[in-house]
């Protein structure tokens, strides 16, 4: 029976993996007012409009942030864990559930993050003059979280050291931020 159970669990992981970051991106790209007209920004507006749309008639945007989109995340995000926990048979109170559904989003958010700063490092070594849509896309996601690092850091002769402290400092949000706020969902999860 673990046997189906973890298949199960896998299942899950990956069905609202692919929900979540659709969600994300979708998120991350209006924050940077990514261009419409990529194909690949039309895709994800076109798979996360059926979920979104419903949700936006009722939460309104803030500035350039879709508070609806980050509703939905973190609701789906919510109902996998719940998912996860009752097929452990222990389902944590709704606090905790809140909590550490809000961990397993900004944890989410960082790990898109790293991903793209890790494609954008690899396009710069082999050459980002590609005219494949993903190549702009990854630049205006990672550009605004590398410029104000960039500007900060003394120049070394060509060679740009920002994708490895904006690394670093994912890695301590993860440290700091996402695994206190996890064990504090836990426990409050847990009750007395």
């Amino acid at each position: 029976m673990p046997y189906l159970a973890n298949a199960a669990q896998i299942l899950i992981e990956f069905i609202f993996g692919i929900l979540v970051g659709l969600i994300v991106l979708r998120i991350l790209l209006q924050l940077v007012r990514a261009n419409f007209h990529n194909p690949i920004c039309q895709f994800l507006y076109r798979a996360s409009n059926p979920l979104l749309m419903p949700l936006r008639r009722i939460i309104p945007a803030w500035r350039r942030l879709d508070i609806a989109g980050v509703v939905l995340a973190w609701a789906l995000l919510m109902l996998k864990r719940a998912l996860i926990f009752a097929m452990l048979a222990s389902v944590p109170s709704f606090g905790g559930l809140m909590l550490i559904a809000l961990a397993d989003l900004i944890g989410f958010t960082l790990m898109v993050m790293l991903i793209l700063i890790f494609v954008r490092v690899i396009l710069s070594f082999v050459g980002s003059d590609s005219y494949h849509p993903v190549v702009p896309l990854v630049f205006q996601l990672t550009e605004p979280i590398l410029k104000p690092v960039r500007k900060r850091m003394p120049a070394l002769g060509g060679l740009d050291l920002s994708p490895m402290i904006v690394v670093l400092a994912i890695f301590l949000l993860q440290a700091l931020v996402v695994a206190p706020l996890l064990d504090l969902g836990l426990r409050l999860g847990s009750g007395p």
